[in-house]
């Protein structure tokens, strides 16, 4: 239990003097938070809450491992802070660590604070590299929050956000979120790529110089790409002389089953941006990584980017610590066992309640939709919502289980290193809190 503020104490001088994300202030209803172990987050009083989203789908091993806090805190007594001009031990252990991790020729790595700064040091390497301006983007992503990156992003929090940067170029995705590209994973390629490559020419591909992608699509339906899109897609951009920058800040570092999610698809990336799962968020860091080939150009050719605490020490010795967690501890293939005892649950869920539409899920990477209808009208509308959406969401807070509610589905993205037993935890509160939205449907 805390020594220092109640709950009410915590949540009153937050909501006073500091603004929230995503929200206006009077609306916002915080949850407080004392300390953190394993998936478990506990309340000032001493409640235990069950992390089911890894917060923002990042604590991948779980939450104050005490390797990772030993290693942060031996790299506080050597080295903090230098300018990001110098060369340090651990910018270089990390820097081969990753090199060796990686698939493929990505061998370059820019550090950053944070995934969103990633995607913007992407864009300008792309058109810096290609000496192109524009952006391709799909209309089901999200990328970040600052300036360029919320014009890249495809989601409703883009629309606040305009005008901004211009130059980007949004598409449909394999899996739009009403029309069908197709019912076979073939179909949906074949003629996903066909609409694309129409795109491409009427934009004009020489003005084109790369196409983001999240490699599995996160916050906007946990989309694992049909089989065989993401080597139809990398032969198509080819051919233009476009890039392919596959965004990992969600995705990557085991969340899908594998270390990164472009090795499902066969294909390595031109360009990889990562984060979130880098350090499990026990400290700022993001990450760049290049192909050999356009590192090459910036051997010759200034980087035009930089901030202060990038390639910082502190964020740089926590992730070389998570990641000897993540082999150390067998996390990503836990991912791939515990997902499928996720799925399980989930199929049982759909099984079980009516108001399920229907899951998907690729590692412990998951998401659940709702229905209002046995015709399958979504429980609420793109970027809406419905009662019953809130009183499910007020369920999962009330029987202190945390994740995210979104328009008509729930998320199910827990830490890598949760327990068949836990998962079970999990879904006992989430069947009770379904026959909320059972109950929600139209007669």
């Amino acid at each position: 239990m805390s020594d220092s503020m109640t709950s009410e104490e915590m949540i009153d001088l937050c909501k006073r003097h500091s603004m929230f994300s995503w929200a206006k202030g009077s609306a916002v209803n915080p949850w407080p938070i004392d300390r953190a172990e394993g998936i478990y987050m506990y309340g000032p009083e001493g409640e235990r809450i069950l992390d089911f989203n890894s917060q923002l789908m990042s604590v991948n091993i779980g939450h104050g491992h005490p390797k990772v806090r030993a290693a942060m805190k031996a790299q506080i007594d050597q080295l903090l802070y230098v300018w990001p001009g110098a060369a340090t031990e651990v910018r270089a252990r990390v820097s081969k660590k990753l090199s060796d991790l990686i698939p493929g020729d990505l061998n370059t790595f820019f550090y950053t604070l944070g995934g969103a700064e990633a995607n913007e040091n992407a864009m300008k390497a792309a058109r810096l590299f290609t000496g192109r301006h524009k952006i391709l983007a799909r209309y089901r992503s999200y990328h970040g929050a600052t300036n360029g990156c919320m014009q890249l992003t495809g989601d409703p929090r883009r629309l606040a956000n305009e005008p901004g940067m211009p130059g980007v170029v949004h598409v449909m995705d394999p899996e739009p979120y009403e029309f069908s590209f197709g019912t076979t994973d073939a179909e949906k390629v074949e003629r996903n790529l066909r609409y694309l490559e129409e795109v491409i020419t009427y934009e004009g591909p020489e003005t084109i110089a790369a196409m983001f992608i999240e490699t599995v699509t996160g916050t906007n339906g946990i989309l694992p790409p049909p089989e065989g899109y993401l080597r139809g897609l990398k032969t198509l951009l080819e051919k233009y002389g476009i890039l392919l920058v596959c965004d990992e800040v969600m995705c990557g570092f085991g969340r899908t089953g594998k270390m990164f999610a472009f090795e499902h698809g066969g294909i390595v990336p031109d360009i990889l941006t990562m984060a979130k799962g880098l350090t499990s968020s026990y400290a700022p860091l993001g990450c760049m990584a290049l192909s050999d080939r356009i590192a090459a150009h910036f051997q010759d050719n200034v980087f035009w980017g930089g901030l202060t605490y990038n390639a910082h020490c502190l964020g740089l010795a926590t992730a070389e610590a998570v990641i000897d967690v993540m082999e150390d501890e067998g996390l990503v293939q836990n991912a791939v066992e515990m997902g499928a005892v996720m799925r399980g649950h989930m199929q049982r869920m759909q099984d079980t309640h009516p108001s399920v539409r229907g899951f998907r899920q690729i590692g412990l990477f998951g998401m659940m939709d709702l229905q209002r209808d046995t015709d399958g009208t979504r429980m609420a509308p793109y970027n809406g919502t419905h009662p019953g959406m809130q009183a499910l969401g007020k369920h999962f807070r009330d029987n202190n289980l945390f994740t995210f509610v979104r328009w008509g589905s729930f998320m199910c993205n827990p830490p890598l290193c949760i327990t068949e037993a836990q998962i079970e935890e999990a879904f006992e509160i989430i069947d009770r809190g379904l026959s909320l939205t059972d109950s929600a449907m139209d007669s």
